[in-house]
């Protein structure tokens, strides 16, 4: 670890913990000049030993300890145009609160950051950083390796979980305005903390018995545990926020419905919770599952410690998960956890069109996960008890791109060949969840599915009527989802404080 050269004087600790309208970067910037700085190695996160971890359900990554962090912090050059900003699809001042961890003011860290974004320890644990604000960041382009911007995220944000003594804010008065949020995944949460901050009543309707959405149902204990998912929606309760569990908007009641109950603005967060299959014959057969299904029995239904939880799911010895992106990383190392002794990716592309974080591919090699590259299956095969035993695949090569950017994969004739498999895992992408807009047909959805909006203001073909995630995007990131919702809550507050009944 490199070690600070000229130390920071206590007197600038001091009023730089003072507030945050004081000029200190020009005295951080004098505290450690920029050429020290840019020495100053990326702190390696902490991580669990491969041969343990994939035979449990833990937590891989460990968390930076304090003083990594710190020295991680040191790394920031608090550019004069900080580009991290404008690659973070919520807008978190990342130079403020990276600085306020650089002087060990962890408190007011955290606090800038939820200024902005209500789940920081989900984002800096799920969000691909490497594609958005670090990818930008300008030590990345002067040294080839930015600000882990990621882990001291999730670091301030564990720090006062673990500390017991989380920040609430001051709350403004109630505007009297009263708005319904379907959907408790990152969307919808990300809306009711916002506006709840401006003083709206807020109500989230979740269809499952538990908060949270893809956050719960779609991501392993390994990668987000379900505490910290837990502590991130009980923040959102301080606030006021109301949650309503097995509530099924279009079913249990419809948009018309809650409307007549006085809600005067909406916003739809539903995700995209319709798995895509290949349609190739076998896909019936038993032990073929869409990675929707097979994840939501483990981590929702917890069928990994069956038969404590009375959940049962399908132990394959020989597992395939069909796909290359976080779904299907995350399907293959559960089938690993779950006691597959092979347990593969078959994936028709190249490693380089791969759309899963490099992190978790890292992660997924390290555990003992086989890739086959440009191979997809053609037909599942079954034994005489209708359980999937076999799939003929055929090999790929890459032509022109589609229109994804990616060279789109082309079958080479005469390639077949037969893969030995009890288990098949379809992660191919979803489809935006149907149940809305079939029962509002109020709403215009496009050819896909998706509810259409606009995407400046994330207002549907209805009026007061907002959208967000994965319901209008097709299958997309946890941060993204948040960013149409911070547009969405603004523009709602604009529309409530013009609206009247």
């Amino acid at each position: 670890m490199a070690e600070n050269k000229k130390e920071m004087p206590p007197e600038l600790k001091e009023r730089l913990r003072a507030g945050f309208n004081l000029d200190w970067r020009k005295e951080l910037r004098k505290s450690l000049p920029v050429k020290e700085r840019m020495k100053i190695k990326r702190q390696k996160m902490p991580e669990r030993s491969p041969e343990v971890r994939n035979q449990d359900f833990f937590e891989v990554n460990k968390g930076l300890e304090a003083r990594a962090a710190v020295e991680e912090a040191k790394r920031c050059l608090d550019c004069a145009n900080p580009q991290c900003v404008m690659g973070c699809p919520v807008g978190i001042d990342i130079p403020t609160f990276v600085k306020m961890v650089e002087i060990g003011d962890f408190e007011k860290s955290i606090r800038k950051i939820k200024e902005t974004n209500a789940l920081p320890a989900i984002c800096g644990r799920v969000c691909p950083q490497e594609t958005q604000c670090e990818v930008v960041c300008n030590l990345k382009k002067a040294t080839g390796t930015p600000v882990a911007i990621g882990n001291l995220e999730r670091f301030v944000a564990d720090y006062e979980r673990d500390k017991g003594e989380m920040f609430i804010p001051s709350l403004p008065s109630s505007t009297g305005k009263k708005v319904a949020i379907i959907g408790s995944g990152p969307a919808g949460l990300t809306v009711a903390g916002d506006l709840a901050l401006k003083g709206h009543q807020c109500t989230i309707y979740e269809a499952l018995h538990v908060p949270g959405g893809v956050l719960w149902y779609g991501i392993p204990e390994f990668r987000l545990p379900k505490n910290i998912l837990e502590a991130e929606v009980d923040y959102l309760g301080k606030l006021g926020v109301e949650l309503k569990t097995n509530f099924v908007v279009g079913l249990t009641a419809t948009l018309d419905d809650l409307r007549e109950e006085g809600y005067d603005a909406f916003f739809v967060g539903t995700g995209a919770g319709l798995p895509n299959f290949m349609r190739i014959p076998g896909e019936n057969l038993i032990g073929v599952y869409s990675a929707n299904e097979y994840l939501t029995r483990v981590n929702l239904m917890r069928a990994f410690a069956f038969p404590e939880y009375d959940t049962p799911v399908y132990l394959g010895k020989k597992a395939v998960v069909l796909g290359g992106g976080n779904v299907a990383m995350d399907s293959v190392r559960t089938a690993k956890r779950l006691g597959a002794v092979e347990s593969t990716i078959v994936y028709r592309r190249s490693r380089v069109e791969m759309p899963a974080r490099i992190e978790e591919v890292h992660h997924a090699e390290e555990e003992g996960i086989v890739f086959h590259f440009l191979t997809t299956p053609i037909r599942f095969i079954g034994d005489d008890k209708g359980c999937v035993k076999a799939m003929e695949c055929i090999q790929m090569e890459l032509g022109e791109p589609d229109a994804s950017g990616r060279r789109r994969p082309i079958p080479i004739e005469g390639s077949e060949f037969i893969m030995e498999t009890d288990l098949v895992v379809v992660a191919i992408g979803n489809s935006p969840n149907p149940l809305i807009p079939q029962t509002t047909p109020q709403l215009k959805v496009g050819k896909w599915g998706n509810i259409e909006v606009n995407w400046d203001t994330m207002e549907t073909s209805m009026k007061g009527v907002y959208a967000g995630g994965d319901i209008i995007r097709g299958g997309a990131t946890v941060i993204l989802a948040m960013g149409d919702a911070r547009i969405a809550a603004n523009e709602i507050d604009k529309y409530l404080q013009n609206h009247k009944k």
